[in-house]
């Protein structure tokens, strides 16, 4: 069974380890985080520090523009734009990733306190009951203090939670504690 986890497509180009996982993985990215990518990729503004680090990501970014644009894939992610929320057909990776795009619609619930992007990946988190996997802190934080029902892990847990996580029922317990 293939664990699933609400992702910016920016991260899965900045952390290479997200596409090696030990199971299978199905990352759900919301449309708006790969529109995110062009402006990465064309923008002046560097997505890392380091010169070396940048270089190498905006390839990167460039490769998963790429992969969405290729006719088959870009065919799959026009069908879930038809509708607010639906998902595309899964677009295969290798045999371990696969992308599943949905038309996220940011519905301004947390909009004051959360930005556009932060919204639709919290949001989509909510409707398909898929934990979130995210490197910004700060994000965390507001999602605990504003007490979002999602689930989240920290990038830096991704292997745990590819391996075991905690299961929807498991979490939806400690919530009600």
């Amino acid at each position: 069974m293939r664990r699933r986890f609400v992702i910016e497509a920016v991260m899965v180009a900045t952390y290479g380890q997200l596409l090696v996982p030990s199971r299978p993985v199905d990352f759900v990215l919301p449309y708006s985080t790969i529109m995110e990518l062009y402006d990465m990729k064309d923008g002046s503004e560097p997505v890392m520090d380091d010169p070396e680090d940048d270089k190498h990501v905006k390839g990167k970014i460039q490769e998963l523009i790429a992969f969405f644009e290729d006719p088959f894939n870009r065919k799959k992610i026009e069908r879930s734009l038809q509708m607010p929320w639906r998902e595309s057909s899964p677009l295969l990776l290798n045999d371990l990733v696969q992308f599943t795009v949905v038309y996220a619609v940011d519905n301004a619930q947390y909009g004051e306190y959360f930005d556009p992007i932060e919204t639709e990946l919290l949001l989509t988190s909510m409707k398909l009951s898929v934990p979130l996997l995210s490197d910004q802190f700060e994000f965390q934080d507001k999602l605990l203090e504003a007490e979002v029902p999602v689930q989240v892990y920290d990038i830096e847990d991704y292997e745990f939670a590819v391996e075991q996580g905690i299961t929807a029922s498991d979490f939806e317990s400690m919530r009600d504690l």
